[in-house]
């Protein structure tokens, strides 16, 4: 018995806007079940033991520290803006 209907694949793939035909459907439906039956031999293992896990290796951010750096002159980095009027960088107005 098959664990998922080709009316269920025919709604998959109207939600993600696909257009398949009557015998797309029915492989999709085919291959969907292999599938899902494969995936259900992971029940039978026995995970009693096994911590759960977020990723299969074990990963950590490494990050430096976080120290306050000198900037660039304020002389230099007007030199690169278009336009620019008492130290600051002008741009248009967005708001009305």
């Amino acid at each position: 018995m098959s664990r998922i209907s080709i009316d269920q694949v025919k709604h998959v793939a109207h939600l993600a806007r696909l257009a398949i035909s009557e015998k797309e459907a029915e492989k999709l439906t085919q291959e969907l079940d292999a599938i899902i039956t494969f995936a259900e031999q992971l029940n039978e293992l026995d995970t009693e033991n096994v911590e759960p896990t977020s990723h299969v290796l074990d990963m950590k951010n490494v990050m430096r520290e976080d120290v306050a750096g000198k900037g660039l002159p304020r002389e230099e980095v007007l030199k690169n803006a278009p336009d620019h009027q008492n130290g600051q960088i002008k741009v248009p107005s967005i708001i009305e």
